[in-house]
């Protein structure tokens, strides 16, 4: 009886063996020497930290309350920007907050971001829409932040806590002048009533 001699001897399997681990061994190689170059993590994070605005106006409230503050803000020139008109030719609101209605989270919050920075007044109201949850004063904190430059970070100019007492309420937190730079404009700061709401139904 005659034994049937194997594909490959002995030699021959080491070989096949040989090269292909050192296949696989190049190409793990090649996969890690890559993988830092996939996802650079210093340019990202700083572009995700920085808001996508220009000018950027934002109302905070009392978290998990059945209470619709509204943000409105309007930009030099520019029509108001609100809740029944979400976007100007500055201005967009990023999110009409309804308080604990149709939301997801207990986060009270709204925020309007203006694309560019365009010399003049701005105006920034707020206007207590509902207030279910029966709380007074609704604590409002208003802040406005601006970017005058694409190489500069977002910097806050202002900062103010109001108290909003009644249903239909609309007050006005903040009228100021930005320069050509983006810059605040001194002295230009007040809070003379402006209304917005039905200044964007006109």
């Amino acid at each position: 009886m005659t034994m049937r001699e194997p594909f490959f001897d002995d030699h021959e399997q080491t070989v096949f063996r040989d090269v292909l681990m050192l296949a696989l061994a190049g190409f793990v190689a090649i996969v890690i020497l890559l993988l830092p170059h996939l996802n650079p993590t210093g340019a990202a994070k700083v572009a995700a930290d920085e808001p996508p605005g220009n000018v950027v106006v934002e109302a905070r409230w009392p978290d998990g309350l059945a209470t619709d503050v509204d943000l409105w803000v309007q930009a030099p020139g520019d029509v108001p920007v609100g809740y029944s008109n979400k976007g100007g030719a500055v201005f967009n609101l990023l999110r009409d907050d309804l308080g604990t209605r149709a939301d997801s989270t207990a986060l009270n919050y709204e925020v309007s971001y203006a694309r560019g920075v365009v010399a003049g007044e701005y105006t920034v109201n707020l206007h207590l829409y509902r207030n279910q949850a029966d709380v007074r004063p609704v604590p409002t904190t208003v802040v406005v932040s601006v970017k005058p430059a694409p190489d500069r970070s977002a910097e806050q100019i202002l900062l103010s806590e109001v108290d909003l007492v009644r249903e239909g309420q609309e007050i006005t937190v903040f009228r100021f002048e930005l320069d050509d730079a983006g810059e605040l404009v001194p002295g230009s700061v007040h809070g003379l009533p402006k209304p917005l709401r039905d200044a964007s139904r006109t």
